[in-house]
């Protein structure tokens, strides 16, 4: 399996002919749809969700199929059986990937801000995207998607997630807010917190490729 990390939260993956692509949203950078053939969205925000890029994609191609909560489903059900229902617990298959379905809820932005669902995905049983959370997947993963700015987000929170998770390695997301000097640190920070078991939680700028 090949993965392509792309802007902000958004990743490729890509296996025997198959690819799968996780939280297109705003930010995701140009045609990050292109040549999928599923998607899973973690939850509803507009920088994990573009909603008209994923509809004119499901628009273009009957065979794309798309998985997400419910209230992400429900946006486009005058897709029918393109989109699939998915909450915590579920084991689905998705254009050829085994996924797993971890976590139930966005993590706090701001007390008494009505929150919303946030579903992780782990595929293959290679890579777990936990979206907007820390949710650490009850099986463990060798490799971790791992938040590193956000408004919801303070940087020992990131590490503690780190530790309990305990992966291989790792690759950042959720950073097209920061600055190229908030990039520095943060790339900095995560040399420090990899321990020693797995090797150091590494940026990758949009558009590269690691073997998994």
């Amino acid at each position: 399996m090949q993965l392509t990390k792309l802007g902000h939260s958004c990743v490729r993956l890509d296996s025997a002919g198959a690819r799968l692509v996780i939280d297109p949203g705003i930010w995701s950078g140009p045609e990050p749809l292109a040549g999928a053939h599923a998607v899973l969205v973690t939850h509803e925000h507009p920088d994990h969700l573009d909603a008209a890029a994923v509809r004119a994609a499901l628009s273009a191609d009957p065979g794309l199929g798309l998985w997400a909560n419910p209230a992400v489903a429900a946006q486009f059900a005058e897709f029918g059986g393109q989109v699939h229902e998915v909450r915590h617990g579920d084991a689905i298959t998705a254009a050829g990937f085994d996924v797993h379905v971890y976590g139930e809820d966005h993590a706090t932005i701001l007390p008494g801000l009505p929150g919303v669902t946030n579903t992780g995905f782990a595929v293959g049983g290679t890579v777990f995207h936990p979206g907007d959370s820390f949710t650490v997947p009850q099986d463990r993963v060798p490799v971790l998607l791992v938040p590193v700015s956000a408004p919801w987000l303070k940087f020992s929170e990131t590490a503690a997630f780190v530790r309990e998770a305990a992966p291989e390695r790792g690759y950042a997301i959720h950073d097209a807010i920061l600055s190229e000097q908030g990039l520095g640190l943060v790339s900095n920070l995560l040399k420090v917190i990899s321990g020693q078991d797995h090797e150091p939680i590494a940026r990758l700028a949009p558009g590269t490729t690691v073997d998994l």
